[in-house]
């Protein structure tokens, strides 16, 4: 077993006893082939749930300020995180986002770039639309619905995967990849809403 797997299992081990996980929709998960996994984020536990929660193994974008300590940084690439700048557009990301995706892997996005702490309306940035179109792989919305309470519930809303074929050989501007990603959120703020109704 080698140090990604040893690490997700052991997390899983701690999530599953602080936390009762409830996830639906895994067989809606593409069963082969590279996939991004893109949700709202609202913990900093929200990558450690997802990734335990999808039986594959999974590559995130990370804030570049997490890999300023050396042993940190290297633990987090041994576990398939890469650092990207949160300032502006960050070309050596998105390439290395799509490198995951050419190799068949799964990447987990947050469109929204950072935590969205007040659960306020969310806005995504246009990098989920592009990444996606320029590697040619389906989007699957992930809704986390949590207040992260100790023992509390965390509900993981697995949707259909979502494909932009029609764009792959296509020029797209900046607020087209703009207004893409937004339909995958707006897709996952349905679900958190429609939970708190049900709820």
């Amino acid at each position: 077993m080698n140090f990604y797997w040893f690490a997700r299992n052991l997390m899983k081990f701690f999530i599953y006893i602080l936390f009762r996980v409830d996830i639906d929709g895994l067989e809606k998960l593409p069963r082969e082939g590279a996939y991004i996994v893109c949700s709202n984020h609202i913990n900093y536990l929200d990558p450690l749930v997802i990734g335990t929660s999808i039986h594959r193994k999974m590559s995130y974008m990370a804030k570049e300020e997490l890999f300023k300590n050396k042993l940190f940084g290297y633990i987090l690439l041994k576990l398939g995180m890469f650092p990207v700048n949160r300032s502006g557009a960050d070309i050596s990301a998105i390439k290395s986002a799509i490198r995951v995706l050419n190799k068949g892997d799964v990447l987990g996005i947050f469109p929204e770039g950072t935590r969205n702490l007040q659960k306020s309306e969310m806005k995504a940035k246009p990098g989920l639309a592009m990444i996606a179109i320029k590697a040619k792989v389906p989007i699957v919305p992930v809704a986390i619905i949590s207040d992260y309470k100790l023992f509390g519930k965390i509900k993981i809303k697995i949707n259909e995967p979502i494909i932009y074929d029609e764009y792959y050989h296509s020029k797209i501007d900046v607020d087209t990849y703009q207004q893409l990603s937004q339909k995958v959120m707006d897709t996952i703020e349905y679900q958190t809403k429609l939970s708190a109704l049900i709820n």
